[in-house]
């Protein structure tokens, strides 16, 4: 998704002995990952600690398309991963959280400006938590990074 040249490794690292994460934390991390090797690496250490997650990557060039990709992912991406179950209270829990995410993705955003992110869902027994971080930009040379996260009690 998302290039860097920085080795990630290290920070990964520093987090890999913390056994009492919460799942704002736990998304945050994983959507921060900037290689599949990071990734695999955070997804094990919340495995350690019995989070349930899934992860998508979403694009757009405008406002309007970001937020429609981004509610149709995150919903498909949970309900195939089995992180939901298709009932309303469940999607409610997720789309609640995603809105509450993407107001950080779309802080003072033009309607073209173009987008590519990562977005990580975390769950326990009692709570959803939405993260998404990638990069932004009216045009290729303005491009920067953004993140955002939400959370929402949710129950099985």
């Amino acid at each position: 998704m998302l290039s860097n040249t920085n080795n990630t490794n290290e920070w990964i690292d520093c987090f890999s002995g913390k056994k009492d994460w919460n799942v704002e934390t736990a998304a945050m991390l994983l959507a921060l990952t900037w290689t599949l090797a990071d990734e695999d690496k955070m997804k094990k250490i919340l495995d350690e600690q019995g989070y349930r997650y899934v992860v998508t990557e979403i694009g757009g060039t405008t406002f309007g398309e970001f937020q429609r990709k981004t509610t149709r992912a995150v919903l498909g991406a949970c309900l195939n991963a089995g992180l939901i179950k298709k009932t309303s209270p469940q999607a409610h829990a997720v789309l609640h959280a995603t809105e509450e995410a993407k107001k950080g993705i779309m802080v003072n955003a033009s309607s073209s400006t173009s987008i590519a992110v990562k977005i990580a869902i975390v769950r326990n027994e009692n709570w959803v938590a939405v993260a998404i971080f990638g990069q932004s930009a009216i045009h290729p040379l303005t491009n920067h990074l953004r993140a955002g996260l939400g959370v929402m009690h949710i129950s099985d």
